[in-house]
C-alpha cells in the first residue's frame, strides 16, 4: 500500500500544494496561474478548473511578509553596521529601498501560500 492510497479522499497532500502556491500556480494541478494584476486570485484554474474564489486570504499574506522580511532585514542592518559603519541617512536609505522592494517581491509569493494551505485544508468551501 503507497502513502496515496492510504489518504482518505477528503485529504490534500499540504507540502506540495504550499510550494505550488509560492510559485504562484495553482495548488491542485500546478499549472494554471494563481494571480492576476499582482494580488487578485483568478475565479478558477485555467489549466484544470479548480475553483479559486472561495480564497479568504485578508490579511494573512501582509502579516507573513512583515513577519518573513523583517527578521531578514534585522539581521542584515545588524551585521552591515556593525561590519562596515555607514553614514545614518546613507544606511535608512539603502534598508528602505531594500525593504520595500523585499516587500513586494514577497507580497504575491505569500498571498499564494494562504491560498494553497485554504485549499490543501478545505477552507472556505475548497
Amino acid at each position: 500500500m503507497t502513502h496515496a492510497d492510504v489518504l482518505d479522499e477528503t485529504q490534500r497532500e499540504l507540502k506540495p500544494a504550499l510550494l505550488k502556491g509560492l510559485r504562484l500556480r495553482c495548488p491542485n494541478c500546478g499549472g494554471g496561474k494563481l494571480l492576476h494584476s499582482y494580488l487578485k486570485v483568478n475565479d478558477s484554474c485555467s489549466e484544470c478548473g479548480q475553483e479559486l474564489h472561495h480564497q479568504r486570504a485578508d490579511d494573512g499574506p501582509a502579516y507573513l511578509t512583515i513577519l518573513v522580511v523583517g527578521h531578514i532585514l534585522g539581521f542584515v542592518l545588524h551585521i552591515v553596521y556593525t561590519q562596515l559603519r555607514p553614514d545614518p541617512w546613507t544606511l535608512a536609505i539603502i534598508m528602505s529601498v531594500i525593504t520595500i522592494g523585499a516587500s513586494l517581491l514577497m507580497l504575491p509569493r505569500m498571498k499564494g501560500l494562504v491560498v494553497a494551505y485554504q485549499w490543501a485544508k478545505r477552507m472556505h468551501g475548497f
